[in-house]
């Protein structure tokens, strides 16, 4: 099968299992697989199960004791298992935006939790004579997910604790050894979501994106051991590669196919413009409405 689309539809299938949600004063900020019931039952006092939906203790009020109560709930779910590592990376436990945060949790545990994920996704590029070429890492063999598959130049989650700004110019120098001064020149372009299930959990996720252009003679080097190797590539040859394989992590199809429509690379002449357009950005108040109805 080959295609644009079907990566943007990969990110969004149909969900075709229950998932149950949970809150914290009144607002929806996950949602977990009813299996989970027995472990977020236990007597710890941290959940309260109300029919077919759980909600945070009442009593935990503030924003400290929620992420304290969460972060012990998260180290036992690492010693039961349910969770295969905890990054000490805390990720906003949110109804809406990051700003609307009302306790974190460890990212090894959002998609357990169905909590709405935040990430940054840079693309790197240069402009030569025969047009724009992009720089593509590939992942280290050794990566938890998607191991050796190709990335963008620069992409990482965005921890609650850190601003946008702080966690960009962090992840360039860790990934692509991308000086501070250059980083701050990454321009946002717009963001991207989805609503996916994983083996994982829940992923309703956003990534904000940014594109970076390069000076001729830069070479991006990995400097945290997460990436295997960088190529510069036509972007052409990138476009073939999303369109007739999967050797990109899947949510770096999204992110490219983005840069392609708003380079000008794909156009409205393409048959699946209008759907890839719509598709890149579901609603971030969807999660609810794709699930609520299965049985």
């Amino acid at each position: 099968m080959s295609g644009f689309l079907r990566h943007v539809e990969a990110c969004n299938l149909p969900i075709e299992e229950p998932f149950w949600p949970w809150s914290i004063d009144g607002e929806v900020v996950g949602w977990v697989r009813p299996g989970l019931a027995p472990h977020l039952e236990a007597p710890d006092g941290v959940f309260v199960r109300r029919g077919e939906s759980f909600l945070l203790h009442p009593d935990l009020g503030g924003f400290e004791a929620r992420t304290a109560a969460l972060r012990s709930a998260a180290e036992q779910w690492l010693a039961e298992g349910l969770v295969a590592n905890l990054l000490d990376e805390p990720y906003p436990v949110t109804p809406g935006g990051r700003e609307s945060a009302l306790c974190t949790v460890d990212r090894g545990a959002a998609s357990l939790l169905g909590i709405r994920s935040f990430g940054q996704h840079l693309n790197g590029f240069i402009r030569r004579e025969d047009g724009i070429h992009m720089w593509i890492g590939r992942r280290a063999r050794d990566r938890l997910l998607f191991p050796g598959a190709l990335d963008n130049m620069v992409a990482g989650g965005l921890p609650h604790d850190l601003s946008l700004e702080q966690n960009l110019v962090k992840e360039c120098r860790e990934e692509a050894d991308v000086p501070e001064a250059l980083a701050r020149l990454a321009v946002p372009v717009g963001a991207i979501s989805y609503n996916r299930v994983a083996e994982r959990g829940f992923r309703p996720d956003v990534l904000y994106c940014y594109d970076l252009e390069l000076p001729p003679g830069f070479v991006p080097r990995n400097t945290d051991g997460e990436v295997e190797e960088f190529m510069l590539l036509p972007l052409p040859e990138v476009a073939r590669i999303v369109r007739e394989t999967d050797e990109f992590k899947l949510n770096c199809n999204l992110v490219i196919v983005d840069f392609l429509i708003r380079h000008g690379w794909l156009g409205p002449e393409w048959p699946e413009y209008l759907h890839l357009v719509r598709g890149l950005r579901q609603p971030l108040t969807g999660a609810a409405n794709l699930v609520k109805g299965n049985p």
